[in-house]
């Protein structure tokens, strides 16, 4: 691989004047700066971006661990309410592990105080930031005005084609076909998945999508029709529940088991409650922690490694890394 010194030797010239050429900074001939370019260009050379931030920090700090600076990037969403729990534990662990690799995590919100992604664009670049970790957004977000040219990024989400990147993120599949083999387990026979329909979507119907294959593949399992709703609301629940008579609930939050209770639902005794995020949670529950923390740090490590490669730019092959959630044993379902 070509190397500031090695395009030095064969151009006849120092690695400074080199390296003002390939950066434009001092005063370089025009003609020179030309024949420098061409020669990189040619021999394939492509700058380190944390060569630049490591021996600038090394010069301020005096010999410190420091690496480099990485962006975690997130977007508001006006018809949405801020992020919250997931979000923040995303960032915890992707700052935390960040630090223990010597970088230092700088967080932006797009849509916030103006910030634009051509603005985005321009700190970063002004900064020399040249990784990022991407936090999820509810729709499918378009971060295609960013020069791709310059960066290493990962989406903390299963969704992004524009433009299409290396992802991290839950094993929704698996974590609902562990969930349902456990309650089998304990004897329940009728589930019911009971979700908001936006929640299901954005991960691709894996949620449902597991369900029914687990429903179809198991004959001792009673069919419960999945039922997908606007938004997770009592007057859509208890209807359902009523007519169809799950003996365990699987939903998102934990305000269904007092609907449940309200139906003359006994749990555990005779029903069940699991959630599928117990970051949500509003009273003690069984269900899933799908460790976003876990996440951010995988996230991390992967843009960092992508650094250490010199591998900016849109991946060919982009890949989906998954982690399944961790189960929680909780008072709303009987042990095995």
């Amino acid at each position: 691989m070509a190397t500031l010194r090695s395009l030095a030797r064969t151009l006849r010239l120092s690695p400074a004047t080199v390296s003002n050429a390939l950066s434009g900074r001092g005063r370089i001939a025009a003609a020179t700066e030309q024949r420098v370019k061409k020669a990189a260009q040619a021999a394939g050379y492509r700058p380190n971006p944390l060569a630049g931030s490591l021996m600038s920090e090394l010069r301020r700090s005096r010999g410190s661990t420091f690496r480099g600076v990485l962006a975690i990037v997130d977007i508001a969403e006006p018809s949405r309410e801020p992020h919250g729990l997931f979000h923040q534990e995303l960032i915890r662990g992707a700052t935390a592990r960040a630090a223990e690799l010597g970088f230092k995590m700088e967080p932006f919100v797009v849509g916030d105080a103006g910030l634009t992604l051509p603005r985005l664009d321009f700190i970063l670049k002004s900064r020399g930031i040249h990784g990022l970790v991407l936090l999820p957004a509810w729709y499918t977000p378009d971060f295609s005005q960013l020069d791709w040219s310059r960066y290493a990024a990962v989406y903390t989400d299963y969704n992004i084609r524009q433009p299409a990147l290396h992802c991290v993120c839950c094993n929704h599949y698996r974590s609902m076909m562990d969930t349902l083999e456990s309650i089998a387990a304990r004897g329940y026979r009728r589930p019911g998945l009971f979700l908001e329909r936006g929640r299901n979507d954005r991960l691709q119907h894996r949620w449902g999508a597991a369900f029914l294959a687990f429903q179809h593949s198991r004959p001792d399992i009673e069919r419960v029709p999945l039922q997908l709703t606007p938004e997770v609301r009592r007057d859509a629940f208890v209807p359902w529940f009523r007519r169809f008579k799950p003996d365990v609930v699987i939903s998102h939050f934990t305000h269904p088991v007092d609907w449940m209770e309200s139906c003359g639902a006994r749990i555990p005794a005779q029903h069940g409650y699991v959630c599928l995020n117990l970051l949500f949670k509003s009273r003690p529950s069984a269900g899933l922690d799908q460790q976003p923390r876990e996440l951010g740090t995988r996230a991390t490590e992967q843009v960092i490694a992508q650094l250490q490669r010199n591998e900016r730019g849109l991946p060919k092959w982009p890949t989906l890394t998954t982690t399944p959630a961790r189960w929680v044993e909780g008072p709303t379902l009987r042990r095995a």
